[in-house]
């Protein structure tokens, strides 16, 4: 009985064993009259993986992160997301990299710290609307990632064809429009650029002032001077407010315009102007091509402390999304995306009741005003766009690190 037994186990598994076989036979068998090859199908079979990590919020188990791969643990650095903060988003047309990390963490500036790049996203540093942002755990750690969204999707046999895309489609790290003009254009210079650079030194007419359309002559090139130029005046001297060291001149700007004859003195036609041109309005090249629009939000990796020692387009105070100079520039560290809070000295009281009879002077302690991000960085000085505040900015308020 025991050995009939075992004889019918054995042709059990034999069966089963062929069925099996003959099943991985037709899962693997390309289909008649079919010309889609095994290659093809080896392409696929990942993407589904892909497909299904993105709808459960997880990622593909070929990319699952480790610890050691992943950024800085949140937690040294305490990063809180908000009670508010969703599970998941999607990117609109307007985001900016700021209000993302806004939307997430009480400290946006530790953005980098949690944010996980895919493996699959070709550019890891630009979001774009229809993105998807997922917060994901590893270790009890949390991470944001892009889970899904118009880059994460399941496996597309490409051909060659013509694909376009907005040139303005990606999420920035700040407001654009707010900087465009401090990117392209010399807003502060040094006492060497602004001696070498060229200047105009008149027109045809017996005029002062020239505006757009008029043609003028400079002088002072070197070389084959071709292309857009910007016109600019020499504003007022940059300080250090501690050791009174020269820091470089504002450039204010004039206008722009193009070269339309060489020589000396070149002929020179103003296109657009701000305001009006004079003898000995210096000109600066143009750069169009050396726009860098990526800005991620990031804290001083060291302590950092500094002041700012003008304001843009502004008599005494400034709020949010206005321009300020500060005393910090590439010879202390500072980088670009780097977010410095804002601090206003407390003001001097006299206190009549410490000495009966007599007044004491006092001084209440430094208060956070707002927060600043660094877009532009000179040698010695640097612009930085304001992003927060509680109450109006001036020129004196110091920076450090948040």
């Amino acid at each position: 009985m025991l050995g009939k037994h075992k004889q019918y186990s054995a042709s059990i598994k034999q069966l089963i064993t062929i069925v099996f076989i003959a099943c991985l036979a037709a899962c693997t068998t390309t289909p008649t009259g079919s010309n889609v090859d095994s290659s093809e199908i080896e392409v696929n079979e990942p993407a589904v993986e892909i497909v299904n990590a993105a709808e459960t919020q997880s990622l593909p188990s070929s990319s699952e992160p480790r610890l050691e791969d992943l950024p800085v643990a949140p937690n040294q650095h305490n990063v809180e997301f908000r009670s508010s903060a969703p599970q998941q988003y999607t990117v609109v047309p307007g985001d900016t990299l700021w209000d993302l990390s806004n939307r997430f963490l009480v400290q946006p500036w530790y953005w980098p710290e949690i944010w996980y790049v895919n493996p699959q996203v070709e550019n890891p540093h630009l979001i774009y609307p229809g993105d998807v942002l997922s917060i994901f755990y590893v270790g009890g750690k949390p991470y944001l990632t892009v889970g899904g969204g118009p880059r994460i999707a399941g496996a597309e046999r490409l051909s060659p064809q013509v694909r376009s895309e907005d040139i303005n489609s990606s999420a920035y790290g700040i407001p654009i429009h707010a900087i465009q003009q401090f990117i392209i254009r010399p807003r502060v210079v040094s006492e060497e650029t602004l001696n070498a650079a060229p200047y105009i030194v008149g027109s045809q007419e017996e005029r002062l002032a020239f505006g757009s359309g008029d043609r003028v002559y400079v002088r002072g090139f070197e070389g084959d001077p071709d292309g857009r130029y910007t016109v600019f005046r020499k504003g007022g001297a940059l300080l250090d407010p501690k050791s009174g060291e020269l820091l470089g001149y504002e450039a204010i700007m004039v206008g722009d315009g193009d070269i339309v004859r060489k020589g000396d003195p070149a002929t020179f036609d103003l296109s657009q102007t701000k305001r009006e041109a004079l003898r000995g309005d210096r000109l600066l090249p143009v750069n169009f091509s050396d726009q860098d629009t990526e800005f991620v939000p990031h804290a001083p990796n060291s302590a950092m402390h500094g002041t700012i020692i003008s304001l843009f387009d502004a008599i005494s105070q400034v709020g949010a999304f206005q321009i300020v100079t500060l005393n910090l520039g590439h010879r202390d560290g500072i980088e670009k995306g780097h977010v410095l809070a804002v601090n206003q000295a407390g003001r001097v009281i006299a206190d009549p009741f410490e000495k009966p009879g007599s007044l004491v002077d006092v001084q209440f302690p430094e208060e956070n005003a707002g927060i600043a991000m660094v877009f532009r960085i000179f040698e010695k000085v640097s612009y930085a766009l304001i992003m927060e505040t509680s109450r109006p900015l001036q020129i004196g308020d110091s920076v450090a690190a948040p």
